[in-house]
């Protein structure tokens, strides 16, 4: 494979395809809607009426409106569909002649789809993620074959390290300062991990990003590999998604077929060659040294650092290890330069962020926004407030490790450090919003309960610290606790996060110490205590 193939490919793919397209979107959500019938409707109708040829139905991945699925999109004329069903495939394909239908249409004028900036998310709902051909389309591999024949590896460390780039994951430490030290450190072999153990309550950016797109996040794999010096990367994903494990799979051996993984990409000397490794369901293998033991074959329990993966990761080599939105972001930075990404979001939180916006509120989906976009715009333009006009009581950010912030701090800009000054984080992208029904004891209750469950139990603070504040928290809620007993919490929560060997442990205390903050009137109601509304 040469870059005149792609280009071929991509020209044929381009002269093939009809003017006119019904896109389904066949993400797990919509399927589960049934969004695979309405295609094998639309596609009856159309032959039905010897129009199969003329109107290509194709099955894209996550459109982002979740909550208002199954969506269908008409190109070129951009219409969206919501809540379709097997029954509206004769009046959607009418409408393609006739114009105007009455199946229900989304407003694209609405802030939800216009105060995005789709980086990660620019194919999504947009191509079939499985035809590699679809992906060439679009103008993929092309930035694999400038970065192998135009660039080092030290000029591509470069771009991402002047792009502001910071790890998607949660932590967000600067990528091209981890892939600088992949890249320097020695070994024998090196290795690139994608982490897809994506396991927060609410949460499913990653699987909607592998899903719809898999084919960006192994090129970004491939970029990085040729940058740090690996030739061999995984891809550690759980099994609880099945639907992107498979297009994961058909990605995979399509590059290969291509050439575009494997041995001699691109008729150079490159070899990068990926495999999936499918992980039982253990949240705490999500930290990246659990991750490491479980691809090795061991129990995913996470070991002290340093060293760092970085220097010595999977089978004692230097190891990169990513998430999947962070490896998305990598050839549109390479493709628009560093310069183009960092103005886009704030001083130190560079780029945009996908989002799974749930809870209490109208629109619920994928989003991907500029970083320093406040919580009042997304809760209030994007999301379009709470389905009942309730009013929005407090925001959490962050899974089991973020804190719940609450309505009077909502013009908190969306950025790493802004989140962490009133006490949540980034984390990978859920966001889970609460109206003034909600209790937050039993939230802090639910996610402690969670931790419990998936602390691996090698350390005591967190085996132990979990399941105290379970306790102590469900004597709360039953009434029997005493004011004493928000000491004990608070101390004990102190205790896990100064003592726990990794991040499960030292963030799960996070949403218990946020309610507390900013709702110590629903604690201290529990037990009777006299609360002053008027201070």
């Amino acid at each position: 494979m040469d870059l005149h193939e792609l280009e071929a490919i991509a020209e044929r793919e381009q002269a093939q395809r009809p003017h006119l397209r019904i896109l389904c979107c066949a993400a797990a959500g919509c399927q589960a809607s049934g969004a695979l019938e309405i295609k094998r409707r639309l596609e009856l109708v159309l032959s039905a009426a010897g129009k199969l040829a003329e109107v290509e139905v194709t099955p894209v991945g996550c459109m982002g409106l979740c909550g208002h699925g199954p969506l269908v999109r008409i190109e070129p004329e951009g219409t969206v569909f919501e809540r379709v069903t097997p029954a509206d495939a004769e009046e959607i394909v009418s409408a393609l002649e006739q114009g105007p239908c009455n199946v229900l249409h989304c407003d694209l004028n609405h802030p939800f789809f216009t105060r995005q900036q789709p980086i990660v998310l620019r194919h999504c709902g947009r191509i079939n993620p499985e035809r590699i051909e679809d992906y060439i389309a679009v103008g993929g591999y092309r930035t694999l074959y400038h970065v192998i024949h135009d660039l080092t590896p030290a000029e591509v460390i470069q771009i991402i390290a002047r792009s502001g780039l910071r790890g998607r994951g949660g932590a967000g430490y600067p990528t091209g300062l981890k892939w600088a030290t992949v890249a320097k450190s020695p070994g024998e072999r090196k290795f690139v991990i994608c982490n897809a153990d994506e396991g927060d309550p609410g949460a499913f950016m990653d699987r909607s990003v592998l899903e719809s797109d898999p084919h960006l996040v192994l090129e970004g794999m491939a970029i990085a590999a040729y940058a740090v010096g690996a030739e061999q990367g995984f891809i550690y994903v759980r099994g609880e998604y099945p639907l992107a494990i498979e297009r994961l799979q058909k990605a995979i051996v399509q590059a290969r077929r291509l050439g575009l993984l494997g041995a001699q990409i691109f008729e150079s000397g490159f070899n990068f060659r990926v495999d999936i490794r499918v992980g039982a369901g253990a949240f705490v293998c999500g930290e990246e040294t659990a991750l490491i033991a479980s691809i090795e074959g061991r129990r995913g329990q996470p070991r002290p650092r340093p060293p760092y993966p970085a220097e010595k990761g999977l089978w004692g080599m230097p190891t990169l290890i990513n998430n999947v939105e962070t490896f998305a972001n990598v050839t549109a930075i390479i493709e628009n330069g560093p310069e183009w990404f960092r103005q886009i979001g704030t001083e130190k939180s560079k780029g945009t962020k996908v989002f799974a916006l749930t809870g209490k509120i109208r629109n619920t989906g994928l989003i991907e926004v500029p970083m320093g976009i406040t919580l009042r715009e997304i809760v209030y333009e994007i999301g379009d407030g709470t389905p009942d006009g309730t009013p929005v009581k407090a925001v959490q950010t962050g899974g089991p490790s973020g804190g719940c912030i609450p309505a009077e701090l909502f013009d908190t800009p969306v950025d790493y450090e802004s989140l962490a000054a009133v006490g949540s984080i980034m984390g990978s992208g859920g966001m889970v919003v609460m109206d003034e029904h909600t209790n937050m004891v039993d939230v802090a209750r639910f996610y402690i309960e969670f931790c419990k469950d998936e602390s691996c139990g090698k350390c005591i603070p967190c085996r132990v610290g979990t399941v105290q504040l379970f306790n102590l928290l469900t004597k709360l809620r039953n009434g029997q606790a005493q004011p004493r007993d928000l000491d004990t919490i608070e101390e004990l929560c102190e205790l896990m996060r100064e003592t726990s060997l990794c991040g499960l442990g030292q963030s799960a205390p996070n949403p218990v110490l946020s309610t507390l903050q900013y709702f110590r009137h629903e604690y201290e109601q529990l037990i009777g205590v006299e609360v002053d509304h008027g201070s």
